[in-house]
């Protein structure tokens, strides 16, 4: 197993009796990520790691439900709950110019057109038409921007920059 692994999902609870886990999807591939076959490594919180090989799955409201084929029954997964499933670095795919992952883009610095440092990017919110990048100032409230071409003018992830233009009412 690599050292670089990146967060898919997070498991939020278990799903009926076979073995089951409820996942919440934390990729915009969920279906390439939890296709059967998929290789997946389950973090514990104490850091352990647990990989694991998707034997099927479904999207259920907006949730991935999940059965590993190292689990059976309830009993054997209830213990992930809370835990993070992760991807190793050789399985992440090609991505087209202008798309990026979620952890290239969770980091950086948000600056205006006219060079004002808004923040930090600290999360990514996908809910519905269009992700929405939470960028946390140094003080003061966080600031929501659509990822939309008005919004984003530019990002750069090698230097961990987003350029944007701050349309009306978004501060």
């Amino acid at each position: 197993m690599s050292d670089k692994l990146y967060t898919v999902g997070k498991i939020v609870n278990t799903h009926g009796i076979r073995g089951e886990l409820k996942i919440w999807p934390q990729t915009d591939f969920a279906e390439e990520r939890f296709e059967k076959g998929s290789e997946l490594v389950i973090e514990t919180p104490n850091g352990t790691c647990v990989p694991v090989s998707v034997e099927t799955s479904r999207i259920h409201k907006n949730m991935v439900l999940v059965k590993f084929k190292q689990f059976d029954n309830i009993n054997e997964c209830e213990k992930y709950k809370g835990s993070l499933l992760k991807v190793e670095e050789k399985y992440l795919g090609e991505l087209n110019e202008g798309e990026y992952y979620y952890h290239e883009i969770i980091g950086c610095k948000v600056v205006t057109e006219e060079g004002q440092e808004l923040g930090t990017i600290t999360e990514i919110l996908t809910p519905g038409a269009n992700d929405v990048w939470v960028v946390k100032p140094p003080k003061g409230k966080e600031v929501l921007l659509p990822v939309i071409d008005d919004v984003v003018l530019e990002v750069d992830v090698a230097s961990k920059l987003v350029r944007v233009r701050l349309l009306e009412g978004l501060i």
